[in-house]
């Protein structure tokens, strides 16, 4: 607008709002535009559906905690399933058994050799404690290592070593045990 135009409207204001339509003119508009409804020919044309911003967000909400559920409970499952050793390699899963039950039997050997010196004892199964957590990480690893016969191997080389340091560890409490024995001789002989 120009700016004579707005300094004019400005000017008369109070004059252009002193004038107002009968309230007749309005219904008979209103009347007018119910009765002109779509020409006979035509189709309505459908209805454009609509969803409010808090149908919309809620629906998604809900979609998001169905996919976590079921992620979890996935999770759940894959690590509820253990990995056959015996399909992986069924030589390496005899060796594992073997050596497993190996170390399951210097276990008990050592504990009740122990007895006679807890303190000996606890050292060792500090040791053991460590190369036990080790083999627990590659268990939990083999199911998802892409090479599971190589991590099968370090877990069969872990048990070796376990067999090895109980053995030798039986072998300590043995020794201790018969230097006890002869000092105790000695002190008996004199």
């Amino acid at each position: 607008m120009s700016k004579r135009l707005e300094d004019f409207m400005k000017a008369n204001k109070d004059e252009f709002n002193d004038l107002e339509p009968r309230m007749e003119l309005w219904d008979s508009i209103e009347q007018k535009l119910n009765l002109s409804g779509p020409p006979a020919g035509l189709p309505k044309k459908p209805e454009a559906k609509t969803f409010s911003l808090g149908f919309v967000l809620r629906v998604a909400a809900s979609v998001i905690v169905v996919m976590g559920v079921c992620f979890v409970l996935y999770l759940r499952n894959g690590k509820n399933q253990g990995v056959e050793l015996a399909d992986i390699n069924p030589a390496y899963a005899k060796q594992q058994m073997h050596y497993a039950s190996l170390v399951q039997t210097k276990r008990t050997e050592l504990k009740t050799l122990a007895k006679t010196d807890p303190q000996l004892y606890k050292e060792f199964s500090k040791e053991i404690a460590k190369m036990d957590s080790a083999y627990s990480r590659l268990k939990t690893d083999l199911a998802t290592s892409p090479n599971q016969e190589r991590t099968l191997k370090a877990m069969i080389r872990n048990l070796q070593i376990q067999t090895e340091v109980l053995n030798q560890q039986l072998s300590v409490i043995e020794q201790f045990n018969k230097l006890k024995k002869e000092q105790n001789n000695e002190i008996k002989n004199i």
